[in-house]
């Protein structure tokens, strides 16, 4: 649209010139070398012109040639560098789709036609990491180290083939220096904290994640619970020689998160031993608002050591009241029951929970009240020990797969910070077990007030038990003073998948 007014415009004026020009006629005369030449005005103005035009024709085929070589050149090298271009993205395609061949034929094609560009190089990488060649691999990475533009990258990959040869060390020092020269690199700074938790460098790892959290890689509330995690993993390793420092840490982890159990616990036990009880059960109420687990029961319980049974069952029954009677409060106040030797008031707590599905802490339960009551041959204890074998699971610590008896404050298969999460392991599916469905479960929750059986070393209406291994005889020994049998854990590095105890194994 523009274009034509423009040249509607540029046309409007030429004919308003040649009309000008034909209403005042002239003469150019032109003088040289003893000659004499006039013309009209208009004739000169049309001479000029096609002068122009010629000159500017010569102008333009000298400059041409002039400029042939380097305009042969520069074509070559676009063609050069659209074929090289061509080789890198089929390259990339073929990385991507797993063949090695190909990646390796176009990452020499890119390599001879673009030269030591990043891409190729990157590309020259991926082949060879594809082909399982890591001598070549490590050598591309090490050419993009050396290159400022592509440090960086280089670093990444050599700590990622550090990793692979379990290298730790080079690794370390990679992703060390690679969080030096970009500190916003996410993968640096995971690598860094991973490898200052591997070594215990507690402080130094609460401050990498305060430098994560004020560049804004991490979340605010994510790094609050980080530095809390990694201040109770320092308080850990320094509450037996070092309980100033450790209660320090431990009270600063439970403002950062007053639900992180273990903080609470050795916050607890730290100011009981320092003779600040108010205080202590302050903090062990709180978290346990949060979230009741059996450590914060025990440490709760014996704030004072030279407590009587009741002193304890009276606490037990605070903790209860807190959490409006969850089953963890119902194992701890079955326990100070037992202990108090109050077995009905026991019988009663535990009555809701083998009402609905016992797990295996409240079989075990169960069975130590059978135990302290009557003894440790009696078949109804006998019993709840074999119903321990096929009960639900009670929450453990679980992080990436594995259940621990203990808190830990990273993963031993990832090494992430704050993996465990206090949850029921899964169970695994499977048929049915024979055995137990010709073997009649007699306990039900109208049992659970009653007496012991009068039929010998056999439950109501059961046959004969299957002999026990020696762990599970060793499980049934009677109960003494505040050391109940040890109820099944499961180790560290056991898969969440299983159901079987070491104690227990022979029962099933």
């Amino acid at each position: 649209m523009w274009r034509a007014l423009v040249f509607l415009a540029l046309l409007a004026i030429a004919a308003v010139g040649a009309v000008w020009v034909a209403d005042h006629p002239g003469t150019v005369t032109i003088v040289w070398s003893g000659y004499e030449v006039g013309v009209s005005l208009a004739v000169a103005l049309v001479g000029v012109l096609v002068a122009v035009l010629v000159v500017g024709i010569i102008l333009a085929v000298v400059r041409g040639v002039i400029g042939l070589p380097g305009f042969l050149s520069r074509s070559t090298r676009e063609r050069r560098r659209a074929k090289g271009m061509s080789a890198l993205s089929r390259g990339m395609i073929a990385v991507g789709s797993g063949d090695p061949l190909a990646a390796r034929r176009h990452a020499g094609d890119a390599e001879r036609l673009l030269g030591a560009q990043p891409l190729t190089l990157l590309l020259k990488a991926q082949a060879a990491q594809i082909s399982g060649d890591r001598d070549a691999a490590e050598k591309a990475f090490r050419s993009m180290a050396d290159d400022p533009e592509t440090r960086v990258l280089g670093l990444r990959g050599l700590y990622v083939e550090a990793r692979r040869r379990e290298d730790d060390s080079a690794a370390r020092a990679y992703a060390i220096e690679a969080a030096r020269l970009a500190p916003s690199v996410t993968w640096a700074n995971d690598a860094v904290l991973e490898a200052q938790c591997a070594d215990g460098d507690w402080s130094g790892a609460t401050q990498t994640v305060e430098r994560r959290a004020s560049l804004g890689l991490m979340d605010k509330s994510a790094a609050r619970r980080q530095r809390a995690v990694l201040l109770t993993a320092s308080a850990q390793q320094h509450e037996a020689g070092e309980p100033e420092a450790a209660l320090a840490e431990a009270q600063k982890a439970v403002s950062l998160a007053p639900d992180l159990v273990p903080a609470a616990c050795i916050a607890g036990r730290l100011l009981a031993r320092k003779g600040d009880l108010r205080k202590a059960a302050k903090v062990l109420q709180t978290a346990w608002k949060a979230e009741p687990h059996p450590d914060l029961a025990k440490v709760y319980l014996g704030l004072r050591p030279g407590d009587s049974t009741q002193d304890r069952l009276n606490r037990a029954e605070v903790l209860a009241r807190l959490s409006s009677w969850h089953p963890e409060a119902r194992l701890a106040v079955a326990q100070a029951a037992t202990e108090a030797r109050d077995f009905a008031k026991a019988r009663e707590t535990l009555a809701p929970l083998v009402a609905d599905h016992p797990t295996v802490r409240t079989c075990l339960q169960m069975a130590r009240i059978e135990q302290a009551e009557h003894g440790a041959e009696t078949g109804r204890a006998r019993e709840w020990l074999a119903r321990a074998t096929r009960a639900p699971r009670d929450p453990a610590w679980i992080a990436d797969g594995i259940v621990s008896e203990r808190w830990a404050p990273v993963s031993p298969i990832s090494g992430r910070v704050d993996a465990f999460v206090w949850k029921t392991p899964p169970e695994l599916l499977g048929g049915p077990d024979r055995e137990a469905e010709h073997e009649p479960e007699t306990t039900q929750a109208s049992d659970v007030g009653k007496g012991p059986s009068t039929s010998g070393d056999h439950g109501p209406g059961t046959g004969p038990l299957k002999p026990m291994s020696d762990a599970a005889a060793r499980s049934t020994s009677p109960v003494d003073s505040g050391t109940p049998p040890v109820p099944p854990v499961f180790k560290a590095g056991q898969p969440a998948g299983r159901n079987e105890t070491p104690e227990l194994r022979g029962l099933s």
